[in-house]
């Protein structure tokens, strides 16, 4: 069944195609991608960084602290960057060619928590945030109870995040595969901490307090993937998933112009598991 969030957002977008011309409002392009180790793959972000040309970038899993995270090639590129690393593991940033102000690290709720999976800032008026939700697998452990508790923390701090009434822009590697839609095999992840009913449920949740799976948003019915395993010939024979999102408040829905996955990089050598996500809004 399609979501109602997805289905009321799909409506009113094209109800003010007919009300705005893109060329008359410069655009922010925000693009959302888990690199799986920023060193390693170094080479193929900042290729693709000067191809695409995003205003902001959101990464995750850097696996680097902020001293070690490779800071210079991406100012070469015109980027500012606020990170919050941690060794091996982990690791999120936001990269933006505008100025980046009230940089918030690690998800409020949890004093004890020290895995860096959560950088939220304010660019050009729109709060933006990066997301590396946990796995939760194997579910037989603590790290399934980590999950839930996890997403429970961010849907409190989701819901203040609307009442400032600001654009909100929650974007990046959630864990999640939200539909059967967006899984090539619906039957073989039923029992997978990424697709089971409790985890989608706190997801949906979350859309339910007032936000919108941009994606979805745009490409109502699209069978489209932001990650492949590297194992068993996954890439090659297109067994993918989609897990990496951007959910978006009214005021942010309100501006979307487009929400696509970049493919290509997937493909390159060294590349990472996942692909970029790109999100268009116009700026008022």
């Amino acid at each position: 069944m399609r979501n109602p969030c997805a289905v009321a957002a799909h409506l009113f977008l094209s109800s003010l195609a007919d009300h705005f011309n893109p060329a008359e409002s410069p655009a922010m392009k925000i693009a959302s991608w888990n690199v799986n180790s920023i060193n390693a793959r170094l080479d193929n972000v900042t290729r693709w960084l000067q191809d695409q040309q995003p205003d902001v970038v959101l990464l995750q899993e850097l696996k680097a602290v902020e001293d070690k995270f490779p800071l210079a090639p991406f100012t070469d590129l015109g980027y500012n960057a606020a990170i919050h690393g941690q060794k091996s593991w982990n690791g999120v940033a936001i990269l933006s060619k505008h100025e980046i102000s009230d940089v918030m690290r690690g998800l409020p709720g949890d004093e004890n928590d020290e895995q860096s999976r959560y950088i939220e800032a304010t660019i050009n008026g729109v709060r933006i945030a990066s997301i590396y939700l946990p796995n939760g697998n194997p579910v037989d452990t603590e790290k399934y109870p980590y999950k839930l508790g996890w997403m429970d923390r961010l849907y409190s701090h989701a819901a203040k995040l609307l009442k400032t009434e600001m654009p909100v822009v929650l974007g990046g590697d959630y864990n999640i595969i939200p539909e059967d839609i967006d899984c090539y095999n619906p039957g073989a992840w039923t029992e997978d901490a990424l697709f089971r009913l409790e985890s989608r449920q706190k997801f949906r949740a979350i859309e339910h307090l007032g936000y919108y799976d941009a994606f979805r948003a745009i490409n109502d019915n699209m069978v489209a993937y932001s990650y492949w395993d590297y194992q068993a010939g996954a890439w090659q024979q297109d067994r993918g998933i989609r897990i990496d999102h951007f959910l978006l408040s009214a005021q942010a829905v309100d501006r979307i112009e487009g929400c696509e996955i970049d493919k290509a990089p997937r493909g390159e050598e060294k590349s990472s598991d996942h692909t970029p996500v790109i999100l268009t809004l116009r700026q008022r």
